[in-house]
């Protein structure tokens, strides 16, 4: 029988390669739903192809235009728009998994919709963790869904883990498991060897020209000043239930080593490959299994060098202001999110000079005042409290 999947962000990245893994295979897969934000091409493409069952825009205009397209194309998709849509075809009970890949806190209801619903959940959304790290991983307890992380270099931490950590995931006890360190790999971006002086002077081209990786126009800004490390290491945070001293940032420019596993016998496991996404998103779809990517393993002989080196904080500031936000509280890891949010969309429209965005964000974060967050709705209410605060911020920056 094969594995019904709703794929949340289909015209992404992450979404682009999960089809592309789930082509390799295509006796093992069928796409039951997938969905996007205004992309109406790309999913037109999507329905034609895969016929899924529901497609999922997320606005009324979009949901008509992409109708009006696949009534062209003759397909049987039914199209679906807004909210309540993206949670409905998250948790529907022919629903097997949940590629969970929409950028920003939009994808936070829906995948929390099909930890709630109990299903095999991809995590490829940042934000859930981020924005609701201890919420979300007690949700994923309590409905008994399995998650599974997707980002490589989770899914690196993930590989390298002893089976007791993987199962309670978020719940185990690391130095019970014989854990002495996690090491989070990141790259560097693309302004690792800048002179910091002239980091102000960078266009949205020059931060989006990732040298490793091929990714969307968002995480690749966020790449380029760490702040997509630091999101990082807020999940990992939550994941593998660190504390502090168990979790460490390293730059390794190669990006060949996604992450590595110390252990307290002076063990390190480390997990390789490709710098291609389809390498997790398979391992998340056929899991316990290895099935095809589509990625050819490394030629060791072709590899000229690995190196490794800290994050300069004078760099990378934005890195910084998400290792000191985690341990602050849900509160500065939510606000921080969204005030990134904010200024890395001034900084692709060219409103705000690059440097602004840690400018920006760390302002936000000194007016927020810190509190308990219970509840989905009070997490979403300080996230537009600082989406708010970072749109004056940015005015302010012009």
């Amino acid at each position: 029988m094969k594995q019904r999947i709703t794929l949340l962000g289909a015209t992404g990245s992450i979404g682009q390669n999960t089809l592309a893994v789930m082509a390799t295979e295509p006796e093992r897969f069928e796409l039951f739903a997938a969905t996007a934000n205004g992309n109406v091409d790309a999913m037109a493409t999507i329905c034609q192809q895969y016929q899924p069952r529901y497609a999922v825009m997320a606005d009324e205009t979009a949901a008509a235009a992409l109708r009006e397209r696949i009534s062209l194309l003759s397909a049987k998709t039914e199209v679906l728009s807004g909210p309540q849509a993206l949670a409905e075809v998250a948790s529907a009970a022919e629903v097997d998994t949940v590629m969970a890949a929409i950028v920003g806190a939009a994808g936070l209801l829906p995948t929390m919709a099909a930890v709630k619903a109990g299903k095999r959940v991809l995590l490829a959304n940042k934000e859930a963790l981020v924005m609701s790290g201890q919420l979300f991983m007690d949700a994923v307890a309590h409905y008994g869904a399995e998650l599974l992380p997707i980002d490589s270099e989770h899914n690196a931490i993930y590989q390298c883990l002893p089976a007791e950590v993987q199962q309670p995931l978020g719940h185990a006890d690391l130095a019970s498991a014989g854990i002495h360190q996690i090491l989070l790999t990141g790259s560097g971006g693309p302004f690792r060897q800048l002179p910091i002086a002239e980091l102000a002077s960078q266009t949205p081209a020059a931060a989006c020209n990732h040298p490793n990786w091929s990714m969307g126009q968002k995480i690749s800004v966020d790449s380029a000043t760490m702040l997509n490390k630091g999101l990082e290491y807020i999940e990992a945070r939550w994941l593998f239930n660190c504390q502090p001293e168990q979790l460490q940032v390293v730059v390794h420019p190669q990006s060949v080593i996604h992450s590595m596993v110390s252990y307290i016998d002076g063990s390190v496991l480390a997990q390789l490959g490709q710098p291609d996404m389809r390498t997790p998103i398979a391992y998340g779809l056929g899991y316990p299994e290895r099935i095809h990517s589509g990625v050819q393993p490394l030629d060791f002989m072709q590899i000229a060098e690995l190196t490794f080196m800290p994050a300069e904080p004078q760099r990378y500031p934005c890195l910084q202001l998400a290792i000191d936000a985690c341990w602050e509280g849900q509160w500065a890891t939510t606000t921080l999110n969204a005030a990134n949010e904010i200024a890395v969309a001034a900084f692709l429209a060219e409103r705000i000079p690059f440097t602004a965005i840690a400018q920006v964000c760390d302002r936000v974060l000194q007016q927020i005042t810190a509190g308990q967050l219970s509840s989905i709705e009070a997490l979403i209410n300080l996230d537009q409290q600082a989406r708010q605060l970072a749109q004056q911020h940015v005015e302010r920056v012009q």
